[in-house]
């Protein structure tokens, strides 16, 4: 190893060998768990920040493990995998802390926080991921030890979740497969690089090289809820809150609309790839989700549900901006990837307080509540407002670069879109902030939820935080080192190599 190679090891390792250890403490250990879970995300946090403070100037830090020959293990920091791995590293601190409030009572939590941790850590691999290889493997160890934390209620509805989950993944998993070694068989070894490398490989095989884009998209479609491959996320809902916010806003969706801007940008080339003419139908596909995914959230009572098919809608700006040709949608494309996580987790703890404090699960059930829980339903309509695309929250930032980028690039489709999308937005989330903030509550709040103002402050700090993180990046967009600052360094590199 060189110099700095052991520390992308690290940032893996830091929430592993934590969750290693939870996994054999007893239930009473709950000061030590705790401790360990704070102590790995503090540690991945410093390790982050240090890498990207340092890849903004040009450090390389790179671990390779050769498995077999011309087969590599590499996890590498570069700016792609810098913007995923600050928003997990940040948000697992968060989640943390919301879990530990939220489980205090609950059974089985050594168990939860170990597959916690070790969620986290396969997060953290698939964004260092250096080349195709290394991707799948960590794609696959994620979605093995989600599983866990989806049935971890044991209900029937728990277990029935679980297995959608597993017929909806695993499934894909074996498609992502193929395409591995299909792309390794034509290409040899290859790391990921700006500007894809499948352009040298072309000749004679532009159907194949469609048929691997294909297979790729839909392996890694079904994690980013891609219509028709969403059917597991509204039926995971019947997780803990905490585990909503990690698989909407932390790790699994995410993971897939991250691998999909690396298949797009790291391995075809978006230039190559708009020539062998994939990017018209993903976009397609992508639109579909989004006008599918807020149109089914407006029938929604339940709660998380509405909030799981607003996800549905929301991750696919980012495929959508991703196969739009030009820097200006990339760039809405690349920063609504931190966007969207901070404000949809917002959206899920605030749900998760409301459940927690009050008992309210459902829609129908929260007239007055802003009243009852006036920082909680703060930090709700911030989120929601930012979903819509209200400035200045961070939402707006992502919708306005995904305009101009269609604008630009004369898909005046696209804009319309997204102005549909904006107004079934509205339609799902006012209602909700009307009944919260000016009907008078039905009755008086169940007793047995007590009568302190708002949640616990382990439950509302969180909140409170991610929200004012929404409003913070939506602000200070401009400012350096910002999400869009950081997106911007990404689509020079990528279009013009500077």
């Amino acid at each position: 190893m060189t110099n700095v190679s052991w520390v992308p090891v690290a940032v893996v390792a830091s929430s592993l060998l934590p969750g290693l250890v939870i996994f054999a403490l007893p239930e009473h250990r709950r000061s030590l768990r705790t401790a360990l879970n704070l102590a790995g995300a503090a540690a991945k946090l410093v390790f982050v920040l240090v890498m990207l403070w340092n890849v903004g100037r040009f450090q390389d830090y790179e671990a390779r493990l050769a498995l077999l020959p011309g087969l590599d293990l590499v996890l590498r920091a570069d700016e792609w995998s810098l913007l995923f791995l600050t928003l997990s590293a940040l948000l697992w601190v968060v989640t943390t802390v919301y879990a530990v409030g939220y489980l205090e009572d609950s059974p089985h939590r050594s168990r939860f926080f170990g597959f916690f941790s070790l969620c986290v850590s396969a997060t953290a691999g698939i964004a260092l991921a250096g080349n195709l290889f290394t991707l799948f493997v960590f794609y696959e160890i994620l979605t093995l030890v989600t599983y866990p934390l989806v049935i971890h209620r044991g209900t029937p509805a728990a277990l029935a979740a679980g297995r959608s989950y597993l017929m909806y993944t695993l499934p894909s998993g074996a498609l992502l497969l193929l395409a591995v070694v299909g792309a390794q068989v034509l290409t040899g070894p290859q790391d990921f690089t700006g500007g894809g490398y499948l352009k040298p490989f072309a000749d004679g095989r532009a159907g194949m090289l469609v048929l691997l884009f294909a297979a790729l998209i839909i392996g890694f479609g079904v994690k980013a809820a891609l219509v028709p491959l969403h059917g597991w996320l509204p039926r995971a809902m019947v997780a803990p809150a905490p585990v909503s916010a990690l698989l909407h806003a932390v790790a699994v969706v995410k993971a897939g609309a991250f691998a999909i801007l690396r298949v797009v940008y790291e391995v075809f080339g978006i230039e190559f790839a708009a020539t062998l003419g994939v990017l018209t139908p993903l976009a397609a596909a992508a639109a579909l989700t989004i006008v599918y995914g807020s149109w089914r959230a407006l029938a929604q009572d339940e709660l998380k549900k509405r909030l799981a098919y607003s996800t549905v809608s929301q991750v696919s700006y980012i495929v959508l901006g991703a196969a739009v040709l030009g820097p200006v949608s990339t760039t809405g494309a690349v920063v609504h990837l931190v966007h969207q996580g901070l404000m949809k987790i917002t959206l899920f703890f605030s749900a998760g307080n409301y459940a927690e404090t009050l008992g309210v699960h459902h829609v129908s059930e929260m007239d007055g509540i802003g009243r009852r829980m006036p920082l909680t339903t703060a930090a709700f309509t911030v989120g929601a407002l930012g979903m819509i695309g209200v400035p200045p929250v961070a939402g707006f930032v992502s919708k306005l670069y995904l305009g101009a980028g269609a604008a630009q690039a004369g898909q005046w489709w696209v804009i319309g879109v997204l102005a549909l999308s904006s107004l079934l937005n509205a339609l799902y989330f006012l209602p909700i902030l009307h009944r919260a903030w000016f009907r008078p509550a039905r009755g008086p709040w169940p007793e047995e939820h007590g009568r302190g103002l708002d949640a616990r402050p382990m439950l509302l700090v969180p909140v409170l935080l991610t929200a004012l993180f929404s409003l913070g990046v939506g602000v200070f967009a401009a400012m350096p080192w910002s999400p869009l600052d950081w997106a911007r360094l990404i689509v020079r590199r990528e279009y013009v190599g500077g």
